[in-house]
């Protein structure tokens, strides 16, 4: 049950696998995140009560795309839904960590 969205060749790709389970793969940088952001607040309205992204496939991230993120945690919030993100990468909890926003992305809402 595909639902890529985005294109082949490095381009970000979000494939909703089930409404409680999700994957998030590619960059995640400025050119990208308008089209991610769409995807994952789509998935979060979508959810019944609980939606788990799964990360591991993220590829190279900057503050876009950790906003994107954040954004998609305040709508599930919004929503009442809890959302969680597995396997999150090193860079990008270095980045927020930056931002002070590392326990909100691992812990979710």
């Amino acid at each position: 049950m595909g639902d890529p969205t985005g294109s082949a060749g490095g381009d970000f790709q979000f494939t909703v696998r089930s409404p409680q389970r999700s994957e998030a793969g590619g960059p995640l940088v400025f050119a990208t995140a308008r089209r991610a952001r769409a995807a994952g607040l789509a998935a979060v309205r979508a959810a019944q009560s609980a939606l788990v992204i799964d990360c591991a496939a993220l590829g190279p991230t900057d503050s876009a795309g950790l906003a994107v993120l954040l954004d998609w945690l305040a709508e599930a919030r919004r929503a009442g839904r809890h959302l969680r993100f597995e396997h999150l990468p090193e860079d990008l909890l270095r980045l927020a960590r930056i931002s002070a926003v590392d326990g909100l992305l691992q812990q979710g809402v």
